[in-house]
């Protein structure tokens, strides 16, 4: 990386949005959604009891158990690679894998759409119970609900998962520390890029194809590795760069990306320049970001492309404690620009 950034003048562009009403952008995992957790349900719900992450962790007994749960509206319901249900199982798992937790059971809540048809419902509970089975989960419980018809898009689905934390394990987002390392496990904005795709009726040159897929395993193996990792995240909703900034505010430290070393296929490129969008923005299913110790990255690196969902880990830039939660890329033309948090959304709905 080159020399530390001067932010100490920059300024937001965007002002702080006040609406009466639920728009869609609050459900986007952007600024809107941020201030409508922080301004609305946690000053009603009381003290919070941990930081904001993607699973909260608890203790009962000597154990410590990470618990997540998250509803999926993804329209369409079936999409290059996969359909809400697996994709409801994966993304609770991968939320309990980010605090390091080893995933054990799942329940599952189902709004149901009156003239949802029975065959493509059947389709999907397939494709839940195979999910869950291949990732060694149980799907323990669960309660079905039905709207009248124009009520919904056919089927709504939540997902609770539990999981168990290893001894010795600490991992969280307020854990980042400057100087550490930052890697991502492949590619980017697959996800974004196939909901987008099919629900558009736009092709890209190439069938892009949805990187759904549980990553506890993944995460298992770089427990393993030794190396010293301080925070994960899955970049879903805002892509890679709500990841990048919520774990630097959290952790108060700042972020400096190089965007050159930012795995982004062919199709999400040119998907993002017919578009305007920004990959760093696009939502992933099957993708981690983790903080490392900085000595530690080339160990966790030859861990990681060892196993299948991190083939094509790459690292893409380091911590800091300049500029603390401020994440900036090094452009590939050799400037530097901010990376913000989207204020509400960029695609249709994607998970």
């Amino acid at each position: 990386m080159n020399e530390p950034l001067d932010v100490s003048n920059w300024i937001c562009p965007a002002p702080l949005r006040d609406y009466p009403t639920i728009v869609m952008g609050h459900g986007a995992g952007g600024k809107l959604s941020s201030e409508l957790i922080n301004h609305l349900f946690l000053p009603a719900f009381g003290t919070l009891h941990s930081p904001l992450a993607d699973a909260a962790v608890t203790e009962v007994g000597n154990s410590r158990i990470a618990i997540s749960t998250d509803s999926f509206v993804v329209r369409p319901l079936f999409f290059p690679g996969g359909n809400i249900g697996e994709l409801a199982v994966n993304g609770t798992i991968n939320d309990i894998a980010m605090m390091g937790a080893r995933p054990i059971a799942l329940t599952a809540s189902f709004i149901l759409e009156e003239g949802m048809p029975l065959d493509q419902l059947g389709i999907i509970a397939e494709s839940m119970g195979r999910a869950a089975r291949q990732a060694g989960v149980h799907l323990i419980a669960g309660d079905t609900k039905v709207v009248d018809r124009g009520h919904g898009d056919g089927v709504y689905i939540t997902t609770t998962g539990f999981g168990l934390i290893p001894t010795g394990i600490n991992i969280g987002p307020d854990q980042a520390r400057p100087g550490d390392a930052i890697i991502v496990s492949g590619p980017i904005g697959l996800h974004g890029v196939a909901i987008l795709s099919v629900r558009e009726g736009i092709e890209f040159g190439a069938p892009v194809v949805s990187d759904t897929a549980a990553l506890h395993e993944l995460v298992s193996v770089m427990l393993a590795s030794g190396a010293r990792i301080h925070a994960m995240r899955d970049p879903t909703r805002g892509g890679v760069a709500a990841a990048l900034n919520e774990i630097a505010h959290a952790a108060g430290i700042g972020v400096e990306i190089v965007e050159r070393d930012i795995p982004v296929p062919p199709a999400v490129q040119a998907a993002c320049e017919l578009l305007g969008m920004d990959p760093l923005h696009i939502a992933n299913e099957g993708k981690l970001i983790v903080f490392v110790e900085r000595a530690d990255a080339e160990l966790l690196l030859t861990t990681m492309r060892h196993h299948p969902l991190g083939r094509e880990a790459s690292l893409i830039g380091y911590a800091t404690a300049d500029h603390p939660g401020v994440v900036v890329a090094r452009t590939g033309i050799g400037g530097t620009r901010v990376v913000d948090t989207l204020i509400g959304e960029q695609l249709p709905r994607i998970c």
